[in-house]
């Protein structure tokens, strides 16, 4: 097998823990660009990164392999790479630390506050657990090995070098992570737990909400319930699946939506640095055995969920 050529490293570090833009340009057997400027000028057509770009270039911010500078003008190349850093909005902080649990040569594992996304995606960039943590701790090749909600808090794993990358994204793509969360919501004592929940989730891109319809099962949770305090359920959820909101998918489809959900059972839209009410789902439990070192792991959240022990201050907004 034919393999691909590794395009060069790149000559711009991460940027507050952000990694490069790179493009390939790609062949030219007509000859329509010119110069680098004119590619450019119609790949980013229509949208406002034509402007971008070009500012870019005539800062000098945009580089070819070993740090050269390229202009608009240069020749056009084809097969070359290029980098440049995106020129990133204002993102409200997310005033929440990210504590580490766990770490060695290859594992990271940090307990996530609620409001941080995990990966960058959308208008959150900077403001990640991922950006985060590769400035705070100098670990600019780190990459996480699953995600979290940016809602949810609890246990997140990352991947230290590069070569293990792919053997820790392994073991959440085979289901060799036993994983637990901890839910708050209603009670119904008319309702028996513990029991399985199976229907077949699916997520249309653009909407935020996921959706239970008929066909083929394809998302799984045990839904247990492990306490009772003035109406209000706390949950232990096993999830068998990975879909997209799976658990509070199934959750209200039980008529038991979670604490301060935002898009079930219906979408409320929250300023995203309105911190108040934080969703009541965290990433209690993760156990699996380390594929690189044979080390057995099991690692437990530190945080609670705020309502259950401080209804009342989780309603009016404040901190628990």
């Amino acid at each position: 097998m034919r393999r691909r050529a590794q395009p060069p490293p790149s000559p711009l570090p991460q940027r507050a823990g952000i990694d490069p833009v790179r493009l390939r340009l790609p062949p030219d057997p007509d000859g329509n660009w010119p110069d680098l400027g004119s590619h450019l000028a119609e790949h980013y057509a229509g949208g406002p990164g034509a402007e971008v770009i070009a500012r870019l270039l005539h800062a000098g911010r945009v580089l070819g392999p070993g740090g050269r500078v390229l202009h608009a003008r240069d020749p056009y190349e084809p097969g070359a790479y290029l980098w440049f850093h995106r020129d990133l909005a204002a993102e409200p902080p997310v005033p929440f630390p990210v504590p580490v649990l766990y770490r060695d040569p290859h594992l990271l594992v940090v307990d996530k506050p609620h409001f941080l996304a995990t990966t960058p995606r959308g208008s959150h960039v900077t403001q990640t657990a991922l950006a985060r943590l590769r400035d705070e701790l100098d670990l600019p090749a780190l990459s996480p090995a699953h995600r979290l909600d940016r809602l949810t808090a609890g246990l997140v794993m990352f991947s230290i070098r590069p070569e293990d990358r792919g053997a820790y994204q392994l073991l959440f793509q085979q289901r060799r992570v036993h994983k637990e969360y901890e839910a708050l919501a209603g009670h119904d004592p008319s309702l028996a737990l513990p029991r399985t929940v199976r229907s077949r989730i699916e997520k249309t891109r653009g909407v935020i909400a996921a959706a239970e319809v008929p066909g083929e099962p394809n998302a799984e949770s045990f839904v247990e319930l492990t306490g009772v305090r003035g109406g209000l359920g706390r949950y232990r959820l096993t999830p068998h699946t990975g879909r997209t909101h799976q658990l509070r998918v199934h959750m209200n489809g039980l008529g038991l939506p979670l604490l301060g959900d935002p898009v079930y059972p219906r979408v409320t839209d929250p300023a995203p640095d309105d911190y108040r009410r934080p969703l009541q789902l965290l990433a209690r439990v993760l156990e699996f055995t380390d594929p690189v070192t044979g080390a057995a792991h099991r690692f437990e959240s530190a945080r609670t969920l705020q309502a259950w022990h401080d209804r009342a201050g989780w309603e009016a907004g404040t901190g628990g």
